[in-house]
C-alpha cells in the first residue's frame, strides 16, 4: 500500500485513536485515579483547540520533515463535511492535521517518531 496515496481523513481517523491512546496513557502514568479527573486532564490535550495550538508550536520550531509538513498540509487542506464544535474551522483543520501525520506515521510503522511527536506534546504541559 502506497501510504501516499491514502485519503487524509482516513489517516486522521487513525491518528486520532492513536493519539488518544497515548494521551490516556500518559494521564494514567501520572496516577491520576478517577475517571471523572482523567477526562478533565485529557481535554488540555485532545481538544482541536489544543492540538491546533500543538501544531502551530511545532511548526513555528521547526519540528517537522518535509514528507511531515506534506501529510500536513494535504490534510489540513482536505475537504472535510465535518461541522467542528467549540472550535474554529482552522483549528478543526489543524488538529485534523495533526492526527493525520500520527496515522501516517503509525502506517508507516514509525513509532519512534510518533513517540517524538507526542512527547513534544505532553512535555508542553508538564
Amino acid at each position: 500500500m502506497d501510504i501516499r496515496c491514502v485519503n487524509s481523513l482516513v489517516l486522521a481517523y487513525l491518528g486520532d485513536a492513536v493519539y488518544e491512546e497515548y494521551i490516556r496513557d500518559f494521564l494514567i502514568k501520572k496516577k491520576i485515579n478517577k475517571v471523572n479527573d482523567l477526562q478533565k486532564e485529557s481535554i488540555n490535550y485532545v481538544s482541536a483547540k489544543r492540538q491546533a495550538y500543538f501544531l502551530d508550536k511545532m511548526l513555528d520550531s521547526d519540528f517537522f520533515n518535509e514528507d511531515e509538513i506534506s501529510v500536513i498540509k494535504r490534510a489540513r487542506n482536505a475537504k472535510s463535511h465535518a461541522n467542528p464544535k467549540g472550535c474554529s474551522v482552522i483549528e478543526y483543520k489543524k488538529a485534523t492535521a495533526i492526527e493525520a501525520l500520527i496515522g501516517y506515521l503509525k502506517l508507516s510503522n514509525r513509532m519512534d517518531r510518533i513517540d517524538e511527536v507526542m512527547n513534544y506534546i505532553v512535555e508542553e504541559l508538564c
